[in-house]
């Protein structure tokens, strides 16, 4: 996951685009080749922005998904509407595994590591919307709160510098992304409450801390067996991290 991929695409291809703005719509019903095509960009955009971050062309989509870049441009009139259909259905992924973890874990610690073990192993994190992965650096030194994202939660400020995630800033586009990312926000830090009352999460994590280990515990390597291997090594190491330890 490339996280200094902090914007949403600003450039897009003089690949032939045919299809109006409203293109990427899916009202209307599609021939079953127009559709078998759509579920092979979907697919191959998933693979493609997640190996490479959204900063990967078009064509790169089209060439996995085995079609022209014609064909990718009719249904996505630009990689800005083909990256946020991406962004939003991991969103609701994410989400829906969130929801899952509070649902059938009773223990705070379990529901919390079975949704990040779930979220890894699903690789939705490495597709989670830029905005929601840009970073800065705040010290505490400095008397100057670095913004965090809604529903971030933290008992006390660590000293020495820190890792915050920037608050979304209101534009048209954030607004249409506000209702996935809010509930979102909301469930995760259901679970990331839960775990620090019972004591069994370190005071100092956040929401932001816990998008960020989602977003960056899935590597993507050639092999699939070693993928599986570092993502479960990895993991493993992180959830360590977060976890409380007696005084």
């Amino acid at each position: 996951m490339h996280i200094q991929d902090s914007q949403w695409p600003a450039t897009t291809s003089t690949a032939p685009r045919t299809a109006p703005s409203g293109a990427a719509g899916r009202s209307a019903p599609l021939r079953v080749d127009a559709q078998r095509n759509l579920e092979h960009v979907l697919r191959a955009a998933r693979e493609v922005f997640g190996e490479l971050g959204y900063g990967a062309p078009m064509e790169d989509v089209a060439r996995r998904a085995r079609v022209g870049v014609g064909t990718v441009y009719r249904r996505f009139p630009s990689k800005d509407v083909l990256v946020r259909r991406i962004a939003e259905e991991e969103t609701a992924r994410l989400t829906d595994q969130a929801r899952a973890a509070l649902g059938q874990e009773d223990e705070p610690w379990s529901a919390l590591s079975r949704f990040l073990r779930t979220s890894v192993e699903s690789g939705a994190g490495r597709l989670l919307p830029p905005r929601m992965l840009r970073v800065e650096v705040g010290s505490a030194l400095t008397g100057q709160e670095p913004a965090r994202v809604p529903q971030q939660r933290q008992a006390e400020p660590a000293p020495g510098g820190e890792l915050r995630l920037v608050e979304p800033r209101e534009t048209p586009e954030a607004e249409q992304e506000s209702a996935g990312t809010g509930a979102l926000l909301e469930v995760v830090g259901r679970l990331v409450d839960r775990a620090r009352e019972a004591g069994e999460l370190r005071a100092d994590v956040t929401v932001a801390d816990v998008l960020l280990v989602i977003a960056t515990a899935a590597p993507a390597l050639p092999d699939t067996a070693q993928q599986t291997a570092a993502s479960e090594r990895l993991l493993e190491i992180l959830l360590e991290g977060l976890r409380s330890r007696p005084a």
